[in-house]
């Protein structure tokens, strides 16, 4: 099944573009085998790889069901999930992949994240918002002390613990933090809460098929099972030795070459519907946090077309067509269509819409603009095709293009699993708030 729900067209990058990447063959075989025997530096931060069939993660799954069960009976519909960077983008990115920003067809509770920035309005409105709300709480941070996910959760524990009371409020508080140590662990182990538990050799990023990402969509309705079992098959995909069949390994090989060999800079990360704004934050932050290091990295921005087209799509077409190309993420089939109205008064000249589906508007937009940037502009598009939008190829594109990221920063010559320069920003940043004493 796996094999058919994912296709990757090169043939609107360069001339004879497979061929280049089948050169890298060797290269690819090499770092693949030091990835799955583990023969890296820095084998202590691989464990996302396993996490699609990880018993552990899947013991967890049972205590996120048993949450679940009890915040039912407990008529909890709203649940404040609190975190920041890789703490909420996957849970946000498969919330909205599903329900978008209206929380339509909702077979869940609603989730509403917080702890993701440092503005005052933000928290003051997501304060008001829950008040009135039956809700609880998902913090997540693996040490405690990020900043931004800390302020959060100690205004709306204060908010809950007002509005039920302290013992009650520790039933419907969890935290997602580490197993053994660190300051949301040590406030969960004194004020009783229930924890779950992002395995040490996991970072954050990497970490939303771990309970990060998957107990918040679990209280969301969806089916955690099928993201698994998408995530597993795009495992399998992804060993695939024969680099001509291995989607994931051609996607890293072809922009280490455009960046490397036709030095490009920026990789825009492109889709047509609205529902995928926040999987393209999530895949900006995997790939930007991952390999912008050492002077190395592409500079990856995201866009929605074809609503971008009217303001960057004047750049993409007559700019600097030598330092950008585009990853174009499409759907083959929607979830949901509607037929356009017939309109044979054509005030509006445009009857020659009269009856067609929505779909195939975008869908033709989509290939006018392909066409446009690549054949005019001389911009390169790689373009990415899954089936539909469920719950399996949501699964199978977090992990595709985690595998993805790992083979293109081995490439690069990087490791994919620190990130020094976020850490400067920081220590200024609390430097600065201490002296306001």
């Amino acid at each position: 099944m796996s094999k058919s729900i994912l296709k990757i067209n090169l043939n609107k990058v360069k001339t004879n573009f497979l061929n280049e990447i089948m050169e890298y063959q060797t290269e690819v075989n090499k770092i693949h085998n030091n990835l799955i025997t583990k023969n890296v530096t820095e084998n202590n931060w691989l464990g996302w790889m396993d996490l699609p069939s990880d018993p552990f993660n899947l013991e967890q799954i049972k205590k996120m069901q048993e949450i679940y069960n009890k915040w039912k009976l407990m008529k909890i519909d709203t649940v404040v999930v609190i975190g920041i960077g890789g703490s909420y983008l996957g849970a946000k990115a498969g919330y909205e992949y599903f329900y978008g920003n209206y929380g339509q067809n909702l077979n869940g509770m609603e989730l509403v994240f917080a702890g993701n920035s440092l503005s005052a309005e933000a928290l003051v409105e997501t304060l008001k918002y829950v008040q009135n709300k039956n809700f609880a709480i998902n913090v997540i941070s693996k040490s405690g002390t990020t900043l931004e996910p800390s302020i959060a959760f100690r205004e709306f524990r204060k908010v809950l613990e007002n509005k039920v009371g302290i013992n009650v409020s520790k039933e419907l508080i969890v935290a997602t933090t580490d197993a053994k140590k660190g300051v949301l662990f040590d406030i969960a182990k004194t004020m009783k809460y229930e924890t779950l538990v992002i395995p040490d050799n996991v970072g954050g990023r990497f970490s939303v098929l771990s309970p990060v990402g998957l107990f918040p969509l679990m209280l969301a309705g969806l089916n955690i099972e099928e993201i698994l079992n998408g995530a597993r098959d795009a495992n399998i995909d992804a060993n695939i030795q024969d680099l001509s069949q291995n989607n994931a390994y051609q996607y890293a090989v072809a922009r280490y070459i455009l960046a490397s060999k036709y030095n490009y800079l920026i990789e825009m990360f492109v889709n047509y519907e609205p529902k995928l704004i926040y999987f393209a934050e999530w895949w900006k932050q995997l790939f930007a946090e991952s390999e912008g290091k050492n002077s190395k990295g592409l500079f990856t921005v995201s866009a929605l077309f074809s609503t971008d087209l009217h303001s960057l799509g004047q750049w993409i077409q007559e700019g600097n067509n030598q330092i950008l190309f585009e990853t174009v993420l499409t759907f083959k089939n929607s979830n949901e269509d509607i037929t356009l109205q017939s309109n044979n008064i054509d005030l509006d000249q445009l009857k020659f819409l009269n009856n067609k589906k929505m779909s195939e508007v975008n869908q033709t937009a989509f290939e006018g603009t392909i066409d446009a940037h690549f054949e005019v502009g001389e911009v390169p598009n790689i373009w990415i095709e899954i089936e539909n939008k469920n719950e399996y190829t949501l699964g199978y594109l977090f992990q595709f293009f985690e595998r993805s990221l790992a083979m293109s920063s081995y490439l690069l010559g990087v490791n994919p699993f620190n990130q020094p320069g976020v850490e400067v920003y920081k220590t200024n940043m609390f430097r600065k708030l201490k002296d306001l004493n």
